[in-house]
């Protein structure tokens, strides 16, 4: 295990990061959990104490304070687990525009840990075992009762867990395979499926910067509510073009004053697809779009 010279502490390790699929495996050789909608976050404990960080590698603990005082409860010498920082909403569902408030005060509170992985405990580092034994080493540590909580496993095939993510209205799911080791970086044993919904939304202007792929910004009933890629195909391109000449030289709305982009008057609208369960656009690409 990696330790800074002259110091008893441990340090941090790059996360593991699942491949995003379309669809979810096929077999019975994998678990399945639900993909949480939050801040991945390590929970490292050592002679110097507890420290959280980042996906990056960011050092929250000040930030997750509520947190580091809740993982003291958990009976380990020391430890480095991983889990996914949530905020919950009065569904009982997973708020991730919520944790990013939370957060924007400095210090979040009222926020959960829901925990997937351990990969050292008590001097040893288990990333060599499979991700089975891990999750059933992880699962004995975690006290019932505290915010930080076990990420369970569902029962059922892959398809059926994404029909009742989907259903349920929370952001995806994680599929693992079974005997698969823990290494930092992208892997194609961790599969990430995310559940997606259409909406048709206004069109209200269009960014087009160098280098970076076109976004139309869109409104629903008049309320902005976010950007959405375009990856259509030329000739589909070239008539979107077309339809948005006609529309151009719109005053910006207030709120987007700061933006810049060609601004259109009412008339043409896109069917989006995006996550689902927010508010505003997350992850969303224009499918099509027409006058109206």
């Amino acid at each position: 295990m990696r330790k800074p010279a002259g110091a008893d502490r441990l340090s941090f390790i790059p996360p593991m990061v699942p491949r995003l699929f379309r669809n979810p495996p096929k077999g019975d050789e994998w678990i399945h959990e639900v993909k949480q909608d939050g801040y991945r976050t390590q929970i490292i404990k050592d002679g110097g104490g507890i420290r959280l960080f980042t996906k990056r590698g960011y050092d929250w603990t000040g930030v997750f304070a509520e947190l580091a005082a809740e993982a003291t409860a958990i009976g380990a010498n020391n430890f480095i687990l991983e889990g996914e920082t949530i905020k919950i909403n009065a569904a009982g569902l997973a708020d991730f525009n919520a944790l990013q408030k939370a957060i924007g005060t400095g210090r979040a509170r009222d926020i959960y840990l829901v925990a997937f992985d351990l990969i050292y405990l008590n001097g040893e580092d288990l990333r060599d075992e499979p991700v089975e034994r891990r999750r059933d080493i992880l699962q004995g540590l975690i006290p019932a009762g505290n915010r930080i909580q076990f990420s369970e496993a569902m029962p059922g095939t892959g398809d059926a867990v994404l029909h009742l993510v989907d259903m349920a209205g929370v952001e995806g799911m994680v599929s693992k395979r079974i005997g698969s080791r823990y290494r930092s970086g992208p892997t194609i044993d961790w599969h990430k499926v995310k559940c997606f919904q259409t909406k048709t939304l206004e069109i209200i202007g269009v960014q087009r910067d160098p280098g970076q792929a076109v976004r139309v910004l869109m409104a629903d009933n008049g309320r902005y509510v976010g950007a959405a890629i375009v990856n259509f195909k030329l000739d589909q391109r070239q008539k979107l073009w077309d339809q948005v000449q006609r529309l151009t030289g719109a005053p910006p709305p207030k709120e987007l004053k700061k933006e810049k982009a060609e601004w259109l008057r009412p008339g043409l609208v896109g069917e989006v697809e995006t996550l689902k369960g927010e508010e505003k656009l997350r992850h969303a690409s224009l499918k099509r779009a027409w006058r109206r």
